[in-house]
């Protein structure tokens, strides 16, 4: 257990980097509860693709925040925080360490900073116009307005999310930058101490790693987990089947390529993906990071890391 029991540990770092196996041996060391911050395993149905935490893990180490959102409903940055910090406030109060796990870089920044989910702003008339553009324009007209506004913005939401592209419009309509101060919040957190923990590893090894767990997943029934999801309605317009590994299946199963094509996809997407997180972490001037490549063995990386940690607290 940390000394300072208002302390969190976030574990972060690219996607097949290894966070899960890291944060449950720092949850062990430290008597500690881990709180999901991944996009993809808050769902429910959809454990595969979104290599959930096994039935054994679970086991060992109580975890939060993963299958508990139906996939055809809808999820915010707002609702995950809200969710996220009574999770951190029920661990601290049995006196254990929460150690925040995953790879969502807005998840993280809506634990580690005062960022500012107030509704958007009641203009109906607005927001009915921009509906009936959409339905006349195509959706896709409404994410064009909003790059041409604030790129930062449109690069984090989907084209295909028409609610929270209205709502980023609106939020710009009311006063010019206000969905950059979002996006770009930098004032810490009070509620809790963090200690930022960045795992990376050498990029031929990374890449190796995602390959493998792609097909590692396509033989645990990736394809079959997203029949399921087809039949019950679920289409490439979900936002949950926007995941890398769904929205790739999902087009071969609407016979827009092969299955040959559609895993060379998950792997390519995949690895995007990584540089991508690997981008977005490197921005906290405060993340401690460690290069598992370094090391021998994944052991040998988690004693340094606890033995820093130790220190640290």
């Amino acid at each position: 257990m940390l000394a300072d029991l208002n302390t969190i540990i976030a574990v972060a770092g690219p996607t097949a980097v290894g966070k899960t196996k890291f944060a449950m041996m720092l949850a062990e060391e430290f008597h500690g509860e881990i709180v999901s911050c991944d996009s993809m395993q808050l769902y429910k149905f959809m454990d595969i693709g979104s290599a959930k935490p096994s039935k054994d893990e679970m086991a060992r180490v109580r975890h939060h925040l993963v299958d508990i959102i139906d996939p055809r409903e809808d999820f915010s940055v707002a609702q995950y925080q809200k969710l996220a910090k009574a999770a951190i406030k029920d661990i601290f109060s049995r006196g254990k360490t929460p150690i925040i796990a995953g790879g969502t870089g807005l998840y993280l920044n809506s634990l580690l900073y005062e960022m500012d989910f107030s509704a958007a702003p009641q203009d109906h008339s607005y927001r009915d116009a921009l509906m009936k553009l959409a339905e006349k324009e195509g959706h896709g007209v409404l994410h064009e307005m909003l790059k041409r506004r604030d790129a930062q913005a449109a690069e984090a939401i989907h084209p295909n999310n028409t609610k929270k592209i209205i709502r980023a419009l609106e939020r710009l309509k009311e006063g010019e930058g206000k969905v950059k101060q979002f996006r770009q919040a930098n004032t810490e957190t009070a509620d809790y101490r963090v200690i930022l923990i960045g795992l990376t590893r050498n990029r031929d090894e990374l890449y190796a790693r995602i390959n493998q767990r792609v097909d590692v997943l396509m033989e645990a029934g990736l394809l079959d987990e997203v029949k399921r999801l087809k039949a019950m309605g679920l289409t490439q317009e979900n936002i949950a089947m926007k995941g890398i590994g769904y929205k790739e299946l999902m087009a071969y199963l609407d016979g827009a390529c092969s299955l040959e094509e559609s895993i060379d996809k998950i792997k390519k997407n995949t690895r995007h993906y990584g540089k991508k997180q690997l981008t977005w972490f490197r921005r906290y001037d405060k993340m401690n990071w460690y290069n598992i490549s370094d090391f021998n063995n994944d052991e040998d990386a988690a004693g340094v890391i606890m033995q820093w940690l130790r220190k640290s607290r």
